[in-house]
């Protein structure tokens, strides 16, 4: 883990997302195995879409977007801008603040378009919080990965997430660090949206966008799991 964490990008990342990231990777090289498939294209715009399991998550993805030689920009609620210290590590990560629910929701939209189409890298996480089932497979998406897909035409890159939870359970805030964690990050191919590029978004369209992103990470999933994903439905 140390050779991978080497590898890291290092441009771009801002004085204070760069801190944040020099202070909690050593942390995850003592206490977890990091086990990594896949990559990312080297230059473009380009979407990671991943599971959401833990607050640890965001670290977990990040390490794997800077090994493959790319600076993640966030989508993340707009409270942690105003929060000590996190909001210094988000503007200076050039990440992008969500007014959920508010009239300027849809700037979150228009400057993650604006971030893709400049080359950058954009992480998501298309449930949009923390799944909510009991078995742990991701729960229905947000449209939002797939709009902005379909808008710019960047490639959506699907990551399958799973190990997090056992470093940092859903509602606590303190990880459990006795027993060293082996957290599981595989990405796939982009998802094929080529057949609904140039097509109006409808509904019908976002929706048939956001399940085949959704498919692909749960598909991962399944082989970081080594489970069979469940069936439609379940």
């Amino acid at each position: 883990m140390v050779a991978y964490g080497r590898r890291f990008a290092r441009a771009g990342r801002g004085f204070w997302y760069s801190l944040a990231i020099d202070v909690v990777w050593p942390f995850l090289v003592l206490f977890t195995r990091f086990r990594v498939s896949g990559s990312l294209p080297k230059t473009g715009g380009v979407l990671v879409a991943s599971n959401h399991l833990s607050f640890a998550d965001p670290t977990t993805v990040t390490a794997f977007c800077l090994e493959a030689g790319r600076v993640p920009r966030y989508l993340a609620k707009a409270s942690l801008w105003d929060t000590p210290v996190i909001g210094n590590i988000m503007r200076s990560g050039k990440h992008i603040p969500v007014y959920r629910g508010a009239p300027t929701a849809s700037e979150a939209f228009r400057d993650a378009v604006a971030a893709v189409r400049a080359g950058e890298c954009v992480a998501i996480f298309p449930e949009a919080t923390f799944s909510d089932r009991a078995d742990r497979w991701p729960m229905k998406g947000k449209t939002g990965t797939a709009r902005i897909a379909l808008e710019t035409g960047a490639p959506v890159i699907p990551l399958a997430n799973w190990g997090t939870h056992e470093l940092l359970p859903a509602g606590s805030f303190l990880p459990r660090l006795l027993r060293r964690k082996t957290v599981n990050l595989i990405a796939g191919p982009p998802v094929y949206l080529d057949d609904l590029a140039g097509l109006d978004p409808t509904r019908e369209v976002l929706d048939e966008a956001t399940a085949r992103i959704m498919t692909a990470i749960t598909s991962l999933l399944a082989q970081a799991r080594r489970e069979s994903p469940p069936s439609p439905g379940e």
